[in-house]
């Protein structure tokens, strides 16, 4: 599930299994298709 929160003042969309931010609710749809609840190796 896609959660939307908003920060900046911009709406923005959260998967709820990895809490990875997207600001495309489409982008966060496909990624939360793929996501392994783990949180993703390229953020540092």
């Amino acid at each position: 599930m896609v959660s939307t929160t908003t920060r900046d003042e911009m709406t923005w969309y959260e998967c709820d299994q990895c809490g990875l931010l997207f600001d495309d609710e489409t982008d966060a749809k496909q990624h939360e298709e793929t996501c392994t609840d783990e949180e993703p190796s390229y953020i540092q």
